[in-house]
């Protein structure tokens, strides 16, 4: 660890993310950041940990302290959370300031240093830690092991009284221990008096390969407040707009962009960067493949970067992402984490694999889903430290080289789902891995709030999961269509018709064959939306008002049955729903519904044995009126299995249709002349 002296201006606290110059012959990698002026509490839990200065020693962590694993002592170092506290005070988007005698640590989702994916895919041997301080204190820079076990790398006293001199800290940290998994971050401690962080990033010593030239893409169906907020973050921050080419935005919507308040400053910032480009509502896949056709035809932009529209963007992942690929040993995609925008300190997924057996996404192996930082600290969740790797990124974040671009294609024309799964995918059979890298993040709606398995978006579930099974999937698809067969069950007991009818739509689509993809770019959803509100359950009311109230009394309304755990108990449950489906239907419930069902209770073996139900959609904004029809299940069912059964018979030669027209349908070519130029 090296200091040197020098005098410093102390930064404004504003939302720009400030940096000093960087030294000759270095490359910044991850800068570190601090979290906005107006962000909720829970989020300074993703860039410090103030939680986890104090801890104490025990042979055996529980459930609900979880400890650190000491290999010398035979121990457990847990860390003891104290809730609520702020130790530091932010005083700017790069700055903070400790009082005296405190501690901080940076062991957080958005400052520690993800060594792991670095070793695992970059060229660099090591990094180099460079912070700017005023005031005396200490400075120790950990790293983890893949088990979490942390390790103290090394650490300093540095600095004086005097707060207003700068110290600048060099620490430079081999990356060759990070071969299975493993974090590097530092802690700060004050002493005699405060200890303020002016700026601080880790580094390669050297520069980075190629060159910065990025196009952003966002495409966006009436999401114009959003939209025009990303276009502010990325014009705002002065080394994220020097690294852009262009910033494309395919507006598919009837509220657009250009009309929204705040969007003549956002377009100022960015200049004749920005490229707005007006077109049907074609979808995800219709907006992303207009965003890659447009970065490759008409800039010289490096690097493509697809963001969704609904976003809340941290800038420096943009960098981030640009880093990562720039210094990548081989073409790569890099895909950025999303964070949940309802409850900011949650992470969605560290990274997602597909089932190569059922074709179906899932999360990778040893990770959970929602993980609160605000709860359990980066350094307190063991699991965490383990490198994770995907099969796929999705493209709420997910940079795409132009290199791979002009060699794998364009998206295919699926117009919203699997999508971005199925480009992950091919790029795999190319040989170009996908990496998911932590600390490269941003905040998108949690998907916990939606229905989109059982909603208008069921038909693009099953008929493109086919579409790419076919591509990339299995030689036998027993294992896929068994597991259809059970979600087809499943919504059949949820009393959900519509989602069924969407689904013999889909497979009957898919059997048809790969030439109706590009036509079917504008037209299907209107027909899906069609199709759905054929059904009650397709129509969804905005509140309980407007649907007959339930007689059931408010002790028995608030009753639920326990979800049968076990192979014996859930075989039991699905013989008692299906008995129920042969019986009549109590015509009573059809015009009042028998109890009325929280999303959160709205189960196949509750709902199974109702003959109606209004039950309430997943973000609680309204409400849809379930009714039984006994002749409907019978034989929507058989139809299932009919479908099925075709499909499997027909797979060996639906595979080879869409596999020898995969070449056309995603060539920029195709794109222009059957979608771009025809449907302007």
């Amino acid at each position: 660890m090296t200091s040197t002296v020098d005098k410093g201006r102390r930064g404004g606290a504003t939302g720009t993310v400030e940096m000093s110059v960087r030294p000759a012959g270095t490359a910044l990698l991850q800068r570190v950041i601090l979290p906005r002026p107006a962000e909720p509490t829970s989020v300074r839990a993703l860039y410090l940990d103030e939680g986890t200065a104090t801890s104490v020693k025990t042979t055996a962590p529980t459930a609900h302290r979880p400890g650190t694993y000491d290999e010398t002592a035979d121990e457990y170092v847990m860390h003891v959370r104290r809730s609520g506290q702020r130790v530091a005070e932010v005083v700017s988007r790069t700055g903070v300031r400790l009082p005296e005698r405190s501690e901080v640590s940076f062991a957080a989702y958005f400052n520690a240093f993800p060594a792991a994916y670095w070793r695992r895919w970059s060229i660099l041997d090591g990094i180099t830690l460079r912070l700017r301080l005023r005031g005396r204190g200490r400075v120790d820079v950990h790293r983890s092991t893949a088990r979490g076990v942390a390790v103290h790398v090394s650490g300093e006293v540095v600095g004086t009284e005097a707060n207003d001199t700068e110290h600048e800290v060099v620490v430079p940290v081999s990356l060759a221990p990070f071969g299975d998994g493993g974090w590097v971050w530092f802690d700060l401690t004050s002493e005699g008096s405060s200890l303020e962080l002016v700026a601080g990033g880790w580094y390669a010593e050297r520069e980075a390969p190629g060159r910065a030239a990025i196009a952003v893409g966002m495409p966006t169906f009436n999401r114009p407040t959003d939209c025009v907020a990303t276009l502010k973050a990325l014009g705002d921050d002065p080394l994220v707009r020097d690294s852009l080419t262009a910033v494309i935005i395919p507006d598919q919507g009837t509220s657009k962009v250009r009309d929204q308040p705040g969007f003549d400053e956002a377009a100022a910032a960015l200049g004749d960067k920005l490229r707005i480009i007006d077109q049907p509502n074609l979808g995800g896949s219709g907006g992303y493949a207009r965003i890659m056709y447009e970065a490759l035809e008409n800039t010289d932009a490096e690097q493509i970067l697809f963001m969704d529209d609904d976003i809340v963007l941290e800038p420096d992942s943009v960098l981030r992402a640009l880093a990562f690929s720039r210094f990548a040993r081989e073409d790569m995609l890099v895909g950025g984490q999303m964070l949940s925008l309802q409850a900011r300190s949650h992470l969605h997924a560290m990274g997602e694999v597909v089932d190569r057996g059922t074709f179906f996404w899932q999360l990778a192996p040893h990770t959970t889903d929602d993980h609160d930082f605000a709860v359990d600290s980066l350094r307190e969740t063991l699991w965490m430290h383990r490198r994770t790797d995907v099969d796929y990124n999705a493209w709420w974040m997910c940079l795409i080289p132009r290199s791979v671009a002009e060699r794998i294609g364009l998206p295919l024309p699926l117009f919203i789902k699997w999508d971005d799964c199925e480009y992950g995918l091919r790029a795999g059979s190319h040989g170009i891995p996908t990496a998911t890298v932590p600390g490269v993040g941003i905040w998108h709606l949690s998907f916990v709030e939606k229905d989109d398995s059982s909603d208008w978006q069921a038909y693009f579930h099953v008929r493109n999961r086919l579409v790419v099974g076919a591509l990339h999937g299995p030689d036998n698809p027993r294992a896929m269509l068994a597991d259809s067969l059970k979600r087809t069950l499943r919504h059949l007991f949820l009393l959900e018709y519509s989602t069924i009818a969407l689904h013999h739509m889909a497979m009957r689509d898919f059997l048809s064959g790969p030439k109706s993809l590009f036509g079917a770019l504008p037209t299907a959803l209107g027909a899906v939306r069609a199709t759905r509100a054929e059904f009650p359950d397709g129509t969804v009311h905005r509140g309980a008002d407007e649907v007959p109230r339930s007689a059931m009394g408010a002790r028995e309304s608030q009753l639920w049955p326990k979800p049968p755990v076990g192979k014996v108990a859930q075989v039991a449950a699905l013989a008692r729903g299906l008995a129920h489906q042969l019986r009549p239907v109590d015509r009573a419930a059809l015009e009042r519904p028998q109890r009325e069902v929280p999303a959160e209770h709205s189960q196949w073996f509750m709902l199974s044995r109702l003959d109606g139900a209004a039950v309430t959609t997943s973000d609680g904004s309204g409400v849809t009126f379930r009714k039984r029809d006994r002749e409907m299940f019978w034989s929507m069912l058989r139809e299932s299995v009919a479908l099925h059964a075709e499909i499997a018979k027909a797979w060996p030669s639906a595979r080879a249709r869409y596999q020898e027209a995969m070449g056309e349908l995603v060539s920029r070519e195709a794109w222009r002349e059957q979608v771009f130029d025809r449907f302007r």
